[in-house]
């Protein structure tokens, strides 16, 4: 009579093929519901091209001047575009727009949100407060918060657009990259960051709301959603 408890048993041997099965039809679950689907509203598209170097008022002045983190392997993998554009109406200060883009990835956009660049460049922020904004019949909530360092002080504004969200925080865009996933998507995702260098914060953010609902309006209708979502 064969020992049941005994090394190399047959008992033991059927927990090891079962035991292999079991992990076998796990690892099939997992990789059934890996995100396969990229949704991508850039395409081919590129950012330098869809946004219009005449919005509204304003017109381009410069592609360099804005508080951006060095490049680096990091925000090169992370990134597909990035789009820097200094704007001037006559003789009010300067407005800066950043967009940058990430499609068929994990929707990360850390490194250019404003509480994690701006820091690093030695600026203290303010508290983020919300801004409803309302471009051209769209309706969504960005953030705005001050940015001072020696000799500047800086007004911000800026949203995220994932998939077909706009998540207002960090944690609410890392959900929403989530959620997608689980439907089987992987969604690109889009930071836009409109700053002016101005110590009236009323002005500023009147200033700047006005120019979002400009660069809003002069995209394509079918292109709107690259930057909001309606």
């Amino acid at each position: 009579m064969v020992e049941s408890t005994a090394l190399g048993s047959p008992m033991l041997d059927r927990r090891k093929v079962l035991l292999g099965l079991l992990f076998a039809g796990s690892a099939g679950a997992v990789y059934a519901r890996q995100p396969r689907q990229p949704v991508d509203y850039l395409g081919t598209t590129k950012l330098e091209s869809l946004v219009p170097k005449k919005i509204g008022e304003w017109e381009f002045a410069t592609s360099s001047g804005l508080v951006i983190p060095p490049e680096d392997a990091l925000s090169a993998a992370l990134y597909s575009q990035m789009l820097t554009r200094v704007y001037t109406r006559g003789d009010e200060p300067p407005i800066m727009l950043l967009i940058a883009q990430a499609a068929g990835q994990t929707g990360v956009l850390q490194i250019h949100r404003p509480e994690f660049c701006y820091p690093a460049g030695g600026f203290a922020l303010s508290p983020i407060v919300p801004q409803p904004i309302a471009a051209n019949g769209v309706t969504f909530d960005a953030n705005r918060l001050t940015a001072t360092a020696p000799g500047r002080t800086e007004q911000i504004l800026y949203w995220t657009r994932v998939g077909d969200q706009m998540p207002a925080t960090w944690s609410a865009q890392k959900m929403a990259v989530a959620m997608d996933n689980l439907k089987g998507l992987i969604p690109d995702a889009v930071l836009v960051r409109i700053s002016t260098v101005d110590p009236d914060a009323g002005a500023s953010f009147d200033r700047l709301q006005r120019f979002v609902g400009a660069m809003v309006s002069s995209l394509p209708a079918d292109r709107r959603k690259v930057l909001v979502t309606a």
